[in-house]
């Protein structure tokens, strides 16, 4: 009975603050349809307008260094002859070119970490607007490098784009997953992967020889980030502002119908609009999570443990580096060095199509099977392909299968981790504790990029052809605290994620002593109260 009447107060408590607001609710609720069917092609435009200034940049920005590398580090060591007239050694050029890859790596983490209170003082979709100054002074840095004879204007050139893909990476799932219906959550914050797989690809394309890829042109392909970047200048602002944003975080009802009636092509639908207002009621009165406030917060543990092995996960696999070995794998298989580049742009777009084929199936399957899937086929391709470099000198068609094996590593990590890992925050935190979730899981995932670039060599150097094995165990342990720690996150509201998460923070306590804080009741309800 207690119990009961407690349910009951707290039913009134947000009825009556939801009758009591500044805003006269019943004329925003007059816009509200039941059953209308909505048009999704808005959605879809103001995910591509995000997206190619967005996460494609960070795949783009990843490929097109591989082309120019031999130029650039004759250009550093011409600069150095001329300034100081001293001849590097081969060795101090690749020092001053790993500065220049790694750099970007501290700028993608100097941009995780201003993410967050970028997005709650601007909003999700002025920070990707702002995100784009450090785009263009960092192209503007890199087209007038050759001409001022200067490795360092470059260097900072990759830091500044560094800070942009760290934003972006951060920003962009966070605006997909806070516009998206219930029903395309999933699929519509996965696009920020089918986007970086697509970088990845256009970034190989235009770095061809043919194309930017020669020695007069390394300066222009270092400077065309821009022209996404310009493009989504001019689209994005046709685009409304996350509807979780303005009303949770600015308490605009009306600015976030008007939005959700842009995105939806049609009359905002009660149930969504009560999902959106249950969670405001939720967080009234709270302010934004730092990250440090997560790590002490147990309502969150293990949502906090989630994203960090997760996101570690993501770049420990070896999915970055098996395109550093493709190279070697092709050479062996009998490919010339002329064709090895084109060869190569089918590995980006192997991992483009998984993408694609993950964002069709994770409204269908889940989060969870193809996360936990992907973990445990790149296990068992790991292990192939350590097989097949071990006797590949000894079975005359074992080059072949090095070669299958990188094609199929990267689309086991495309069809799983490579979009599902960016979905989870959105899912599995609030409102206020999103941008700290993110800034915590975009730390972690340019830190472990960063310590991968740096230890990747030596692993090859010591460990030779098993150089692998230690990429198999991450993704083996990851599918296995996928499997047993992380719960399916499929067409669930927030509320019954934060329930699932709470058996395991609290594991063996009544919850009954669980200070939580959130307003139980059924959806629907709260319209019904205020008189539609």
């Amino acid at each position: 009975m207690i119990q009961g009447f407690c349910k009951d107060l707290n039913r009134s408590a947000v009825i009556f603050l939801l009758k009591n607001t500044k805003y006269n609710f019943r004329l925003a609720m007059s816009h509200v349809g039941v059953d209308k069917k909505g048009n999704d092609l808005n959605l879809m435009l103001m995910v591509t307008s995000c997206a190619i200034g967005g996460t494609l940049q960070y795949g783009y920005n990843l490929a097109i260094m591989n082309a120019p590398t031999i130029f650039i580090q004759n250009f550093v060591n011409e600069t150095f002859r001329e300034r100081w007239d001293v001849q590097l050694k081969n060795y101090q050029v690749t020092l001053v070119w790993t500065c220049i890859v790694s750099i970007y790596s501290l700028g993608g983490l100097a941009g995780a970490l201003i993410a967050g209170p970028m997005s709650i003082t601007f909003g999700r979709k002025k920070t990707m607007l702002l995100n784009n100054i450090f785009l263009m002074l960092s192209s503007l840095l890199a087209l007038t490098s050759r001409a001022a004879k200067s490795f360092e204007m470059i260097i900072i050139s990759r830091v500044l784009v560094g800070i942009n893909a760290g934003i972006s990476m951060n920003v962009q799932p966070m605006y997909f997953g806070e516009s998206a219906p219930k029903h395309l959550r999933g699929a519509a914050s996965l696009s920020s992967a089918i986007f970086t797989a697509f970088g990845v690809v256009l970034g190989q394309v235009v770095g061809l020889r043919e194309i930017l890829g020669s020695e007069p042109c390394w300066q222009y392909l270092l400077a065309s980030n821009a022209i996404p970047g310009l493009i989504q200048l001019l689209t994005l602002p046709w685009f409304p502002e996350s509807p979780r944003y303005l009303l949770i975080d600015r308490g605009d009802k009306e600015a976030c119908i008007n939005a959700l009636r842009r995105l939806r092509g049609c009359e905002v639908q009660r149930s969504e609009l009560d999902e959106i207002l249950q969670e405001q009621a939720e967080a009234k009165g709270l302010r934004p999570s730092r990250p440090w406030e997560l790590f002490a917060d147990r309502n969150v543990r293990w949502q906090v443990i989630s994203i960090i092995t997760l996101s570690s996960a993501m770049q420990l696999c070896g999915n970055d580096s098996i395109y550093f070995y493709a190279y070697y794998v092709f050479k062996e298989s009998g490919i010339s060095p002329d064709m090895i580049q084109y060869i190569t742009i089918c590995t980006g777009t192997c991992e483009f199509t998984a993408c694609i084929i993950c964002n069709l199936l994770i409204e269908r399957q889940g989060r969870k099977i193809l996360l936990m899937g992907g973990y445990v086929l790149m296990t068992g391709w790991a292990i192939v392909f350590t097989i097949a470099l071990c006797f590949e000198h000894m079975v005359e068609w074992m080059p072949y299968l090095s070669m299958a094996c990188i094609f199929t590593y990267i689309l086991s990590f495309g069809m799983g981790p490579a979009g599902v890992t960016g979905v989870l925050p959105t899912e599995i935190f609030s409102q206020t504790a999103r941008p700290a979730a993110y800034m915590i899981a975009g730390s972690m995932m340019w830190i472990n990029l960063f310590i991968m670039g740096m230890i990747f060599p030596f692993l090859v150097s010591e460990l030779g052809e098993f150089c692998f094995v230690p990429f198999a165990a991450v993704c083996f342990l990851s599918a296995l605290y996928v499997g047993l720690v992380l719960p399916e996150t499929k067409g669930k509201t927030l509320s019954a994620i934060a329930n699932e998460f709470h058996k395991l923070n609290y594991r063996g306590q009544d919850k009954q002593g669980l200070p939580a804080p959130q307003a139980q009741y059924q959806l629907g309800e709260v319209c019904h109260s205020t008189a539609l």
